[in-house]
């Protein structure tokens, strides 16, 4: 869809709480101009900040994005909140590309998480 490989679909890991996270919610306009070039920056551009931990996105049918950011420490999520070239992206969805958003941001107390085992299937298995 945004012209990237697709990477294997898993959630973020659960982390060792305490972790902050923040939850970025949006509905976006019907003009979208540079919108995938900026949110590819944005993606490559987080990855830089120490204690970054990783990101989950979802998109609803309707419309709905939902984008949580885990990071290791409130330190940590207030150098990607700051950083120059996310506040200017801030603007432009502010601008351009959001009918509406939430953010919240929280730290987590809990965490664990689940994943199947996989088996191998034999080439001749059918």
């Amino acid at each position: 869809m945004n012209g990237r490989p697709e990477a294997p679909v898993a959630p973020v890991e659960a982390y060792e709480p305490p972790y902050s996270v923040a939850v970025f919610t949006t509905v976006r306009t019907q003009e979208q101009s540079d919108y995938s070039e900026t949110d590819a920056r944005m993606e490559d551009l987080v990855k830089d900040v120490p204690g970054f931990l990783g990101m989950d996105h979802a998109q609803t049918p309707g419309g709905l994005g939902i984008t949580v950011g885990y990071f290791r420490d409130a330190d940590a999520l207030t150098k990607w909140r700051t950083n120059a070239e996310h506040r200017a992206a801030q603007r432009g969805g502010q601008a351009e590309w959001y009918q509406s958003y939430t953010l919240h941001v929280a730290k987590v107390a809990r965490s664990h998480g689940f994943m199947r085992a996989q088996t191998l299937r034999s080439p001749t298995a059918g």
